[in-house]
Formats: C-alpha cells, structure tokens, sequence
C-alpha cells in the first residue's frame, strides 16, 4: 500500500458503521457496532460519541486497549486499528462533536452528564484487501 492515510482514509469515511472493541474485567473481547466516527486525525486519532453510562465507556476507563474494524463489504475490504481509547468529558471535546439533533441520544445538551466523547489513538493497522492482509505502522 503506498498511501496508508489516504487508501485506509477512504474506506474510513465511507462507511456508517464501525466495531469496536473493548477489554473486559476478565481480559475477554468485547465488540459492538457503533455509528461513523464523527471526526478524525489521518488514520491515528478517531473520535465517537456516546453514554457516559455505558458498559464499553466503564471497561475503557479500567483498561483503554482499543480495536476498531471498519468493513467495505461492497468491495470486501477491511480494516483493524489497534491502540488505545480515552473518555473525554471536557466542556471543548463534547462541544467540538456536538450536532443539532444529539438531544436525541442526550436529552440535557452538549452538557448532559451522560454524555461523553471517546477519542481513539492507533497504533498499528492491519488492511485486507484482494484475499490478502498487511500489517502497516501509525506514526
């Protein structure tokens, strides 16, 4: 791949839905869909919104090991970021992913108590594409 920020970029923002997955309190997997990401930095950092209250937002606090998957199945194409995951409850990171219509998910506003932004920060990448995987660096 001669361009990983802007081959993995594309599959990125093309797709509505993303996997995450967290660690839980005995060390297993834990995966679930998740809307697009609302903002990116390159392919290093991703962000998403969601509960504070939230099972994953719990298991991220004690342990912040991270994967997303993002899947093209139109072209069959995939890919894994693997690194870590923060939960920001700042007044400027609720703001900067705030949209008209999030009331729906947070009924108190961009304030809410139970609203929160998780920034993920890769480290390594895996892309498969064309029956084959290759690993790649995030730097």
């Amino acid at each position: 791949m001669t361009n990983p920020v802007k081959t993995i970029g594309a599959i990125l923002d093309k797709q509505s839905v993303v996997f995450i997955s967290s660690v839980d309190e005995n060390g297993m997997p834990n995966t679930k869909a998740m809307l697009a990401p609302r903002k990116r930095e390159g392919i290093r950092v991703i962000y998403f919104h969601t509960n504070t209250s939230s099972m994953r937002v719990q298991q991220y606090r004690k342990n912040p090991k991270a994967c997303l998957y993002f899947c093209d199945k139109r072209f069959f194409k995939g890919v894994m970021l693997t690194g870590t995951m923060e939960v920001l409850e700042d007044p400027a990171s609720k703001e900067m992913l705030w949209q008209e219509g999030d009331t729906m998910y947070y009924p108190e506003g961009v304030t809410d108590p139970d609203y929160c932004v998780l920034r993920f920060t890769a480290e390594q990448g895996r892309f498969y594409s064309n029956f084959s995987s290759e690993n790649f660096d995030i730097g």
